[in-house]
């Protein structure tokens, strides 16, 4: 089977695949992602990250639930990844994002930049895995067959996809379950309108040694893997050095995220701060009045 997944993902760069995980899997997988979709991440509290106004973004789906480690090391996706990037790729990132309602194409055709463009001449290798925990009927993610490896990722118009047979862009619907891999320098989109929210993950594997561009190394975007030890307990060999274990490579001492919104982050803390103080007056208040 892999052997025909690798030729598929080779002539097409995009690739379904075949059902990869139990009904059960999916369930625990759905509710577990569900349960960080409640609140934004904040002080104790696991949640989501938002960093833009159409889409809730939960990081690092690997400490999540058992089922996104076992999609990740799938025998099917391993052996079709080993076929299509040879023995040197990683997973080098694993995202889940709810998408909103919407009618607005907020996220257009693009092939997805990350190797450093200026100092590689040659079109590297990265694909994708995505992998729906909802059922898709709108807003479904669109790609170019054949439009992969032309030119190094970057932006393109709908007249360059105009110019492409329509009947090879793949309109990927489909019950939650869903999963095919991509090679991500192929024009691909998440389709308008979202009739109704969508919820996916995606992760990325790819030749960690290949230099990243710029603006991810800032971000330290391709971080090494946050894990969960209980969901780690029967990892091969082979498994580890996938999940990059020992592997410094993108590993960025003492790191701090540049803040996009200082004065929204000082007036929250100072907030908290506030309310703390209000309690602790309070707790003394009662232990004075002797009440409990």
């Amino acid at each position: 089977m892999s052997v025909d997944l690798v030729k598929a993902l080779d002539r097409d760069g995009i690739v379904r695949l075949p059902e990869l995980l139990s009904r059960e899997q999916l369930t625990s997988m759905q509710e577990a992602f569900a349960a960080r979709l409640v609140r934004l991440r904040w002080s104790h509290h696991d949640g989501y990250e938002r960093t833009e106004l159409y889409r809730h973004m939960i990081q690092d789906v690997l400490t999540v639930d058992q089922g996104f480690v076992d999609l990740a090391l799938h025998p099917v996706v391993i052996e079709t990844l080993r076929g299509y990037l040879g023995d040197g790729f990683r997973l080098t990132e694993a995202k889940g994002w709810k998408s909103l309602a919407t009618s607005r194409d907020f996220h257009g055709w693009h092939g997805d930049a990350w190797y450093d463009q200026e100092r590689l001449d040659e079109i590297q290798r990265e694909v994708k895995l995505a992998f729906y925990l909802t059922d898709v009927t709108s807003g479904e993610f669109q790609y170019v067959r054949g439009s992969h490896r032309r030119q190094h990722p970057r932006n393109v118009t709908e007249e360059w996809v105009g110019t492409m047979d329509a009947s090879g862009i793949e309109k990927l619907t489909g019950p939650a379950g869903s999963a095919f891999l991509f090679d991500t320098t192929g024009a691909h989109r998440q389709a308008m309108p979202i009739l109704e929210d969508r919820q996916a993950v995606f992760y990325a594997y790819h030749d960690p040694t290949v230099p990243l561009q710029a603006e991810d190394v800032a971000f330290h975007r391709y971080h090494p893997l946050l894990l969960n030890a209980a969901f780690l307990g029967d990892l091969s060999a082979e498994h580890q050095r996938i999940l990059g274990f020992g592997d410094k490579a993108n590993y960025l001492h003492a790191f701090q995220h540049a803040e996009r919104f200082p004065w929204l982050e000082r007036a929250t803390r100072a907030a908290l701060g506030l309310r703390l103080h209000l309690d602790d007056l309070w707790s003394r208040v009662r232990a004075r009045l002797g009440l409990r």
